[in-house]
């Protein structure tokens, strides 16, 4: 059970685990607690659990018998046996939970995957055990091009496409379409061959937006298969919080020095790993909640 995915409920993690022999997700109980009770004390949010099943158990009410204990990451970076509930567990555990939350986490947790985004996430999850992995122009806007058609064909008529529209966000305003081929003409040409260079590359990408909408997405992939190819590293995307990025990918318009820093700080070489791939899906695309369409993204 090597696939992991992280689900993020008003900025608090969620972890599932994929079940191969049963074709489904599994997900953390005490994550769930956690969301629900606003408690991040893992410690409390156990002891609740236990209170939980036994009250549970004495009303002969048969969820607990549908728990399933797998290993998850905790916070140290091990696996340790977790209880956890499937889909239907899920929605049936919070029903029987005394939370104004409930209701709201509910909602959250049946329409997230039916979501463009949802969608769109599943199909990078599959990036990984897909051929086109292999044949990704890395380091080309042909190659940031490809990810985006694949990460988002069938769900933007305008997948894989550069814009020929004027896009901005908060007030900045991305290349402009007309210079847009000149533009990405001269990024594509820019070296790659020190971790500096990669991250002049990636800030240059990102102020030019090529697409309408799923840059971010898009180009964090890119840019880690440059660092795959060029020096056997990639971003952990786990190790940089949301907002610091946000901020940093803000402010290299005019100064690239802070995202250098997290970046780099973030650089490992577990390059063929596939939960490192996963975790970096769930982060990236973390990174975009709350983010309007209409003014493109970070």
């Amino acid at each position: 059970m090597s696939k992991i995915s992280i689900r993020f409920f008003d900025d608090k993690e969620v972890r599932a685990v994929w079940d191969d022999e049963k074709s489904k997700w599994w997900f953390s109980v005490f994550d769930i607690i956690g969301v629900l009770r606003g408690e991040e004390d893992y410690t409390k949010n156990r002891n609740y659990w236990k209170y939980l099943k036994a009250k549970l158990k004495k009303e002969n009410n048969e969820l607990v018998s549908t728990t399933n204990q797998l290993k998850l990451i905790a916070a140290d970076g091990k696996k340790y046996l977790t209880d956890t509930f499937d889909y239907e567990g899920v929605i049936e555990l919070a029903k029987n939970f005394p939370s104004k939350q409930a209701n709201r986490f509910i909602e959250w947790f049946t329409s997230s995957n039916e979501t463009i985004d949802g969608k769109s996430k599943s199909k990078a999850y599959a990036l990984f055990d897909s051929s086109l992995l292999d044949t990704i122009e890395v380091g080309t806007v042909k190659g940031l091009q490809q990810i985006h058609g694949y990460l988002f064909g069938g769900l933007y008529d305008f997948a894989g496409q550069i814009r020929t529209q004027n896009i901005g966000k908060g007030g900045f305003q991305f290349a402009m379409a007309r210079f847009l081929p000149e533009t990405l003409k001269k990024i594509e040409e820019m070296p790659e061959s020190t971790f500096d260079e990669i991250a002049d590359k990636y800030v240059e990408m990102n102020v030019a937006h090529p697409f309408l909408e799923g840059n971010g997405r898009s180009m964090r992939i890119w840019l880690d298969l440059i660092l795959k190819k060029n020096l056997k590293l990639c971003v952990d995307w786990s190790k940089i919080n949301k907002k610091d990025y946000l901020a940093a990918m803000e402010k290299s318009v005019s100064d690239s020095s802070q995202i250098k820093v997290l970046l780099q700080s973030s650089l490992t070489d577990q390059i063929n790993d596939r939960e490192m791939f996963m975790k970096g899906v769930d982060y990236s695309y973390y990174y975009e909640q709350e983010i309007e369409i209409s003014e493109g993204e970070i």
